[in-house]
């Protein structure tokens, strides 16, 4: 069956990371998104292979002339039908295209439209540039992240880019289709990733006595809550917090008569445990402490590469890695239970489905001709 976002159309001007993450959240739930690109990146010809772009999954692509009026005006055409709109240039851009909110919203006083951006629409760094690791940086994230003694270390590029920032515009997207559908109006998103990240820390914020960084229950501090290397160089995973699943580990550890269950939160016997369990880990492979600790209540797991993950049986129980045009990747969450979200397609290449995208969303064959001499679309 059609997933939850099915009927809803959505633009989405081409940009990188963020954008097409949220784009690609959108799609695998129904939605149907043309995706805009520059008409300068459109090939003369279209390989017979997708470009493996994953973010770019589920879209069909236009390759648009945003230089040219007719250009513009062809998006314009698109606004007027389409449910929301998504684009992630820097404040201003738009609007000096003449493709900004107040013009879209003119053609279409129902579009929803989605502004991503690092900084923001305002305020003293709107205009900057600026990645993942700078965003994070300012909202107060980066700071808490690593071990007590070392340099900050960013988590890749998931919390800026695609928890604080094209997750959280999927979320608003969606909640201003929904507001729209009541009310009839839409209106405009400005989903930054520094807030994002800002929010993402939320729990933090009000955790009494948070203190230095990798000094603290849930950022290596605690012994009972890191990794450890095996005798193979693979590495495993603890999070047992509570004292009942402490008590699970330290039994099926053996070290009942070593760790005092009731000192588990004293720091005091941080510097002992961790000692301990770095020595004894050391001892046996990573598939042997499997045996050991997996389906138990120590709140254990393998720490996995992509590859492994992709295969481990849990995973595949579930289905939560999928291949689809050739390559393995993760499949669309959340799940529906009645309206089950699914893969659209694989990426496309820029304009790859121009003329066809295009007739589908009510333009005539004799105006993409007229359109394409005059080289507004490619």
């Amino acid at each position: 069956m059609a997933g939850p976002l099915s009927g809803v159309r959505i633009i989405e001007l081409a940009g990188i990371g963020p954008g097409p993450f949220a784009a690609m959240m959108l799609s695998d739930m129904g939605a149907d998104i043309i995706r805009v690109e520059r008409a300068q990146s459109v090939r003369d010809e279209i390989p017979d292979h997708p470009p493996f772009d994953l973010l770019n999954r589920g879209r069909r692509s236009i390759g648009v002339d945003l230089k040219q009026p007719e250009g513009i005006e062809t998006v314009m055409r698109l606004v007027e039908r389409a449910d929301a709109l998504i684009e992630g240039f820097r404040p201003g851009v738009t609007e000096r295209l003449g493709l900004g909110p107040e013009d879209c919203l003119a053609r279409n006083p129902r579009l929803v439209y989605g502004r991503m951006t690092g900084w923001g629409q305002d305020g003293p760094y709107a205009q900057a540039a600026g990645h993942d690791i700078n965003y994070i940086a300012l909202a107060g994230a980066l700071a808490h992240m690593g071990r007590r003694g070392e340099k900050p270390t960013p988590p890749i590029n998931l919390v800026g880019d695609f928890g604080g920032g094209g997750m959280l515009m999927a979320f608003g997207v969606a909640c201003g289709l929904l507001e729209a559908s009541r009310s009839g109006q839409g209106q405009v998103i400005d989903a930054a990733m520094v807030d994002g990240s800002a929010v993402l820390m939320a729990m933090f914020h009000a955790w009494p006595g948070w203190g230095e960084r990798g000094t603290n229950l849930l950022d290596t501090g605690a012994p009972f809550y890191d990794t450890y290397e095996c005798k193979d160089g693979n590495f495993i995973s603890l999070g047992s917090l509570e004292p009942q699943f402490y008590a699970e580990l330290v039994a099926r550890l053996g070290l009942g008569e070593e760790f005092d269950l009731a000192r588990q939160m004293d720091p005091s016997t941080y510097e002992m445990q961790r000692e301990r369990l770095t020595a004894l880990f050391l001892t046996r492979t990573r598939d042997e402490w499997n045996e050991i600790l997996e389906h138990s209540d120590a709140c254990y797991a393998p720490v996995l590469t992509m590859r492994e993950a992709a295969e481990h049986p849990h995973m595949v129980a579930r289905g939560t890695f999928v291949e689809d045009f050739g390559v393995r990747q993760p499949a669309p969450a959340p799940r529906f239970s009645r309206t089950p979200g699914a893969i659209q397609g694989a990426p496309a290449w820029p304009g790859q489905h121009t003329d066809a995208a295009l007739a589908d969303w009510g333009f005539s064959g004799d105006e993409l001709a007229r359109l394409r001499e005059a080289g507004a679309i490619r």
